[in-house]
């Protein structure tokens, strides 16, 4: 640590591993971020935080500014509460990797993923935003369920039982984790930018990707599969399935 530093100590956080997804390849590994504090200015305590993805072996770099930090006796680096973090910049690489998207998503919803998976790094705000607008196209172009706002989409879409209770669930925390109660504005007016809450526009476009996975992919196989039963089904002489 440079002298002179001002660092504040605080009790220590409990441990315990997390895990991210690879911003490079989206493979996930365990976190475990090395830190290099830069300086202090009005805005506060800057750091650059360190990680090498195991898969692909690339490092990834985010910059932290953070009201307080503190030296962790545990490892002797400092560290720092997530709730005393101000801003978070992801600075390499610039954008966050996405699967690629499943062949029948309409260009109009597939445009609007694209662009809140892009600006994620730069504006969760902008991509929460964008994620919602291209859920609530999905569900009325899409599965044809159209009410006055997003909230009231989700529940006839949990009820109709066209996703299994996983997906219903996912679909639930969009406005569970979107704080919808408080911010009635994400459910009437979705493309409009607003404060998000933490980790919400990475969930938004994590459910995106189950829907689409399963809605593009598992259901067309499913489909797939029982044309192919029915064939046998007919050419032996019996019912085929309904």
């Amino acid at each position: 640590m440079p002298n002179g530093t001002p660092i504040h100590w605080l009790p220590e956080p409990a441990e315990h591993p997390t895990s991210m997804k690879c911003p490079h390849c989206t493979i996930a590994f365990h976190d475990n971020p090395k830190r290099e504090f830069l300086g202090r200015d009005p805005d506060g305590h800057w750091l650059i935080e360190i990680r090498r993805c195991p898969e692909c072996q690339k490092e990834i770099y985010t910059m932290i500014c953070a009201e307080e930090i503190f030296q962790n006796s545990a490892n002797g680096r400092e560290d720092y509460y997530e709730e005393q973090v101000r801003l978070r910049y992801l600075i390499r690489p610039r954008g966050v990797a996405r699967q690629p998207l499943p062949q029948g998503v309409p260009p109009s919803i597939a445009e609007d993923y694209k662009e809140a998976a892009l600006v994620l790094a730069d504006s969760a705000k902008a991509s929460a935003a964008l994620s919602r607008r291209c859920l609530q196209h999905f569900i009325r172009e899409v599965l044809d369920f159209t009410k006055p706002n997003l909230a009231q989409e989700i529940d006839e879409v949990i009820a109709s039982g066209v996703f299994p209770s996983n997906i219903n669930d996912e679909l639930d925390k969009v406005r569970i984790i979107g704080n919808f109660a408080a911010h009635p504005e994400k459910s009437t007016s979705t493309g409009v930018i607003l404060a998000v809450e933490p980790g919400e526009a990475e969930w938004n476009l994590d459910v995106l990707d189950n829907l689409f996975d399963f809605y593009y992919i598992r259901l067309a196989r499913s489909a797939e599969l029982k044309a192919n039963i029915n064939k046998k089904l007919i050419a032996a002489g019996k019912t085929p399935l309904p």
